[in-house]
């Protein structure tokens, strides 16, 4: 699921446009983190995956944080709240992983689907921010379209189901949690305490669950890791520029990757419904787009 970061007031967001096509940018990546997790869910701890996912991230990100930032690194504005933030997205990460073991990606991906409704329910009350009846029918649209690709069948409850909505909740806690941070740091500073803080509490259980990865499972483990912090990267950057609640329901086109993914790899070519639902999950995102540019004219 895509990550958010921390980004300018609501009302001194720069341009929601340049927001949303960042936005975009990204779901192009974390299906990739996605379809790895799964593979290495088959034979590989949970705890261990997660700690991957992290690991890589700050292996990346910290080089540069350090060398731009120094000490001062270390220092951040509001650490409490960074380090519940990370906390909050690593749970997540975590629940989704667990989730993977026992559903179809699929099903996860509908399941976790409901973060949006979550992020843009509670924006009012966390974050005094305003969401119109455009908003609220493009996150409902886009569920829609989900539902129209995914078609999950829910006639026996499998057990990853909780893990899931206990997932989007968490991970709407950890979007929240990131506007609150808006413009408290430089995103870098932020990019590199959610590897940091998700390295060293899931790295804490490593001695008690770790089973040596195979050369294909290292590969696998980094391109969990650094690809995560790719296309985190660039939903710091969108939310510099406009609200949660405006970007949460441009999440749907994760579908879009996952599905071209499962042609490439698992040979799950879509049929006719999935391919109307990602047109309906595309055309949610290009009306929200519309409405931010004329609210700009405006």
């Amino acid at each position: 699921m895509a990550e958010a970061t921390s980004g300018r007031s609501a009302e001194g967001t720069a341009n929601p446009l340049t927001g949303i096509v960042l936005m975009l940018a990204a779901m192009a990546f974390l299906p990739v983190v996605d379809a790895a997790a799964k593979l290495l869910a088959t034979h590989m701890p949970t705890v261990e995956i997660v700690w991957a996912r992290y690991f890589f991230h700050a292996l990346v990100v910290l080089p540069f944080a350090i060398g731009r930032y120094g000490a001062r690194l270390l220092r951040p504005a509001r650490p409490w709240l960074q380090v519940f933030r990370a906390l909050a997205l690593m749970a997540s990460t975590g629940l989704y992983f667990a989730a993977l073991r026992t559903m179809p990606l699929a099903d996860t991906l509908a399941t976790a689907f409901v973060a949006p409704f979550f992020v843009t329910a509670l924006s009012p009350w966390l974050l005094g921010e305003r969401v119109g009846a455009w908003r609220w029918s493009a996150v409902i649209v886009g569920f829609l379209g989900a539902m129209v690709v995914i078609r999950p069948g829910f006639a026996t409850l499998n057990e990853g189901v909780p893990l899931a909505l206990t997932s989007a909740l968490t991970f709407s806690l950890y979007v929240l949690a990131t506007r609150k941070l808006a413009g408290s740091n430089p995103p870098l500073v932020t990019i590199a305490w959610t590897g940091m803080v998700g390295a060293v509490v899931a790295g804490a259980a490593m001695p008690f669950v770790w089973i040596a990865p195979s050369a294909q499972d290292w590969m696998l483990m980094a391109v969990v890791g650094l690809t995560a912090a790719a296309g985190h990267m660039l939903i710091t950057m969108a939310y510099e520029h406009a609200h949660a609640s405006v970007l949460s329901p441009l999440g749907y086109s994760e579908i879009v990757g996952a599905t071209l993914l499962g042609i490439l790899i698992f040979g799950d070519f879509p049929d006719r419904m999935t391919w109307l639902g990602i047109a309906i999950i595309i055309a949610s995102g290009v009306v929200i787009a519309w409405r931010e540019g004329l609210r700009r004219g405006r």
